[in-house]
């Protein structure tokens, strides 16, 4: 089949790959940036790479990441399937629900990929809108309404891209309650979990007919690893995971397994610095919306790196995003989502300074662009 051109993925590598790069990103929806070294000096053992056989890994990951992967998540070790990013963790889960005239109920927005790959594995896909006038609200009710006879799965995800809307435990585990009277599964896409702000729900994880997929790209700040993961307590659908893993890609790399393995034990001290710039940057974003509300409407994000404002007037922001852009700063316009008059903007990459020289370019670029 053809698939859509991935307008966000074209978007951002336009810029975030050009030379030189683009001076101030607010499109990327992870955290600061890590290296290698700033990992491995975590803690007090030292950490070692030398000893890693270059071959195969198990196709459900080491014992030593899903262990790690259990503790941060409060699960059993054994529920846990390593797979290359949450991407995979995806499409795995999409095959194995796929049949004729099959459907799965997904939010609006949503992270693009989502329809994309439930289309490719002949899934259609029924949506559930997350109204901004309801404050980007995701409810059992509306997820349980888009469901029809043949729906085969239905995906919320907490905290949400593009908006950091979140859904309360509460809410879940009644959403996964009511969709096991139909025998549909649910999947809690968790990228963004822990990163709140406020309180700190727990993993989705221990829930009763939810399947969670996660990854380290986004809450650790570490998506070069291409790490993630499915969390599944039923034993023979976990069968059928490993064995889709395994004809997807075969296992991850072991070198990045124990890269992985050994950032998950420091886990907290990963959270805490991303916690601790997307609090400050959010903070700044507040004040800067504020600043900016004749232009621009906006929802404050309960949880995750993003944040989705819109245009009052209702036009298009790809003009602005691209003009924006020339002057070096990057947001995602809206288009991406096809939201067209709103536009992503992340604020958990850059730090102090640099972000509050991004938002000053953004605020004078926006009065421009409303007097052209």
């Amino acid at each position: 089949m053809d698939l859509p051109p991935f307008l966000l993925d074209h978007w951002l590598a336009k810029y975030q790959f050009a030379s030189p790069p683009i001076a101030f990103d607010l499109a990327a929806s992870t955290g600061p940036k890590w290296t290698v070294g700033e990992l491995l000096s975590l803690g007090t053992e030292t950490s070692r790479l030398d000893d890693v056989t270059v071959s195969y890994a198990p196709a459900e990951g080491s014992s030593a990441l899903r262990e790690e992967i259990g503790e941060f998540l409060g699960v059993d070790p054994d529920w846990v399937v390593v797979t290359t990013g949450a991407s995979e963790a995806l499409s795995v889960l999409l095959c194995l629900a796929a049949r004729p005239g099959g459907n799965v109920v997904l939010p609006s927005p949503a992270f693009p990929a989502f329809e994309a790959m439930a289309n490719v594995w002949g899934l259609g896909a029924r949506h559930y809108n997350m109204a901004r006038e309801g404050n980007y609200r995701q409810s059992a009710r509306d997820v349980l309404a888009a469901a029809d006879g043949e729906t085969v799965l239905a995906l919320v995800n907490t905290p949400h891209n593009p908006t950091g809307a979140i859904m309360s435990p509460d809410e879940t585990g009644t959403l996964a309650a009511a969709l096991a009277e139909r025998r549909v599964p649910l999947i809690v896409d968790e990228v963004y979990h822990p990163l709140y702000f406020g309180a700190r729900p727990p993993s989705a994880a221990s829930m009763s007919n939810v399947l969670v997929i996660g990854d380290m790209s986004k809450a650790l700040s570490l998506a070069g690893l291409r790490m993630g993961w499915i969390v599944d307590a039923d034993p023979e659908r976990r069968k059928k995971i490993i064995d889709a893993r395994s004809y997807f890609t075969i296992s991850s790399s072991p070198v990045l397994e124990a890269l992985a393995t050994h950032a998950l034990r420091y886990r907290e001290t990963l959270l805490a610095r991303l916690q601790a710039v997307a609090e400050e940057n959010l903070a700044a974003l507040s004040e800067h919306m504020e600043r900016v509300a004749d232009i621009l409407a906006w929802v404050k994000p309960a949880g995750g790196t993003v944040a989705f404002p819109w245009f009052r007037d209702g036009r298009d922001s790809r003009p602005f995003c691209e003009a924006l852009a020339a002057k070096g700063v990057l947001v995602a316009p809206g288009d991406c989502f096809a939201m067209p008059d709103h536009m992503r903007v992340g604020f958990a990459v850059l730090k102090g300074d640099q972000f509050a020289e991004a938002l000053s370019i953004l605020e004078g670029t926006l009065r421009e662009h409303l007097r052209e």
